[in-house]
């Protein structure tokens, strides 16, 4: 009787012992992405938050490893041409979705005809067209067949080129050019990107959606490393709001945050430490101007109102150091560009520029003795984009004497604004680069750009100096011309930049494999927790 009991309490305790191992307990990353993800459709993708999100789902031809550097992703190996027009891609064996199918060569194929197809309306579509006949198929010139792009067999891809493209491996990195389950897709439509029916070929596949409250990814188990991946489940939860997120990352309810108030960077990095991460990044913080509205269809009154702008109380006391002022569209730090160009005033001192500011704005018949100058700001919420937009709004009253109103909305809300045409005056924009070369600042002022150039810009010189970069094979002329390009935005002012961003993190202790890096690239099969 009494071993008999012995041998019982034994597997009562082994049981339990087993129960709370913390080898069996799940592993879960709470993760927060500034924002609730517009759509989860890499064609109709827009902003960071939502990479993210769908570069944890699904994987490219290349990735960006935990540094920020492009290695191979569903593609295990490439050979180049000498003249760098033709990339022929190895798949991975083992390269699955997540419902036990194989990722193959059409699959790549299909994807890419689908981002260039006119009826998808893609919002990147032009992350593509350096493939042969992209751009005219896009614009409906020619036939989806025509694109550059061949199975030579299951595991094998072809890809052929307008021109040789240095900066090729990187775009493949961008969410347009990842692959999209053909079956799935014609099956369920648009419903595809919904729990249950998304297929995906990435380290995790989506379990849950709840919009504006939280996105649960968990493990793929079909996914050619799975046994590399360290977390069973990441969970997106769209802080928009600065402060309760805050809140939770204090409480621990969070690992990660995205985006935090500058204002509490001194607290923060009392309070956390190490765990308060700010890294410089090639990225943009500017205002555009609404070209197709009166005034600010006059060069001279976007010049008046960007010299107005006092950007280094804006870097220095709003984000507290953590962005710099700024004055040009290309970011500094592309090695292949050099120094960008800036706006002659931009080497003026603030009291100069405000002056010269009101000789232009009573030139162009607005402010004190003139027309009244009404401006209405738009931006994203964000309690620093709001503090931005009011010093901005004080800048340009003390000014002008400008009636300045503002106005938000969510950052989906803000952004499908935008890039569906709506009007505006003044609108809060950022741009993070999505390869380290200056077209994708540039690109973004053509006229062609139907969902990026949101103050809807048009200048044929412009257009023509682009594409002559586009033709250009010496890199030496081709940055040449760029500067040009360039010099005319910094004349026009069709945007003006008050900053250059940095990456704002908050990042848990517990959480390793975390690096710092420029791109802002942070897949979460890098990450694990301690």
């Amino acid at each position: 009787m009494s071993v008999k009991f012995n041998f019982r309490v034994a597997a009562l305790l082994g049981t339990l012992m087993l129960a709370a191992s913390p080898v069996l307990a799940e592993v879960v990353l709470h993760r927060g992405n500034s924002g609730e993800p517009n759509t989860l459709d890499q064609a109709q993708t827009s902003i960071d938050i939502e990479a993210f999100i769908v570069k944890d789902l699904y994987e490219g031809l290349t990735i960006y490893d935990a540094s920020g550097k492009i290695v191979p992703g569903a593609a295990e190996s490439w050979k180049v041409s000498d003249d760098g027009t033709i990339y022929t891609f190895k798949l991975r064996d083992k390269a699955n979705w997540s419902d036990g199918t194989p990722v193959t060569a059409e699959d790549f194929v299909f994807s890419y005809h689908r981002i260039e197809d006119p009826k998808t309306a893609a919002k990147y579509a032009n992350i593509l067209y350096p493939i042969k006949n992209a751009e005219k198929i896009n614009k409906g010139e020619m036939p989806i067949d025509q694109l550059g792009v061949k199975a030579v067999d299951a595991k094998t891809l072809e890809v052929t080129l307008e021109r040789a493209t240095p900066f090729f491996l990187e775009l493949l990195a961008h969410q347009t050019a990842l692959p999209i389950n053909k079956a799935s897709f014609e099956k369920n439509g648009a419903d595809f990107v919904k729990p249950g029916k998304l297929v995906s070929n990435g380290a995790f596949k989506l379990l849950e959606h709840v919009p504006n409250d939280h996105l649960t990814a968990g493990k793929n188990p079909e996914y050619w490393d799975a046994a590399s991946v360290k977390l069973d489940k990441v969970v997106f939860y769209p802080t928009e709001d600065d402060a309760a997120a805050l809140r939770r990352f204090e409480a621990k309810e969070m690992d990660i945050v995205f985006n935090f108030s500058a204002d509490q960077i001194a607290r923060l990095r009392k309070s956390w430490g190490e765990q308060v991460h700010i890294s410089p990044r090639l990225g943009t913080y500017y205002y555009a101007f609404d070209s197709r509205t009166e005034p600010f269809n006059d060069v001279r009154v976007r010049n008046a109102l960007s010299m107005a702008i006092d950007r280094d109380f804006l870097a220095n006391e709003i984000y507290s150091g953590a962005q710099l002022p700024a004055y040009s569209v290309v970011a500094p730090g592309i090695a292949s560009y050099g120094e960008p160009e800036k706006p002659a005033f931009a080497g003026m001192s603030q009291l100069d520029r405000d002056d010269k500011a009101v000789a232009l704005m009573k030139e162009a018949g607005y402010g004190p003795g003139g027309k009244p100058l009404n401006i209405e700001i738009r931006y994203n919420t964000n309690a620093n984009h709001e503090r931005i937009a009011t010093a901005v709004a004080d800048n340009w009253k003390k000014t002008f004497g400008a009636n300045v109103t503002l106005m938000n909305l969510d950052v989906s809300s803000h952004y499908a604004y935008l890039q569906e045409g709506g009007k505006f005056n003044v609108a809060r924009a950022g741009w993070i680069a999505d390869y380290a070369d200056a077209e994708t600042f540039l690109a973004l002022h053509m006229s062609t750009n139907k969902t990026f150039n949101y103050g809807h810009y048009n200048n044929p010189d412009y257009d023509a100096l682009m594409k002559k970069s586009y033709d250009e094979r010496d890199p030496v002329a081709r940055s040449k011309i760029m500067h040009e390009a360039e010099a005319l935005l910094a004349r026009d002012q069709p945007t003006t930049t008050l900053m250059n961003s940095a990456n704002l993190w908050l990042i848990a202790n517990k959480v390793k494999g975390w690096v710092d890096n420029a791109p802002n690239e942070h897949l979460s099969k890098f990450l694990s927790l301690e």
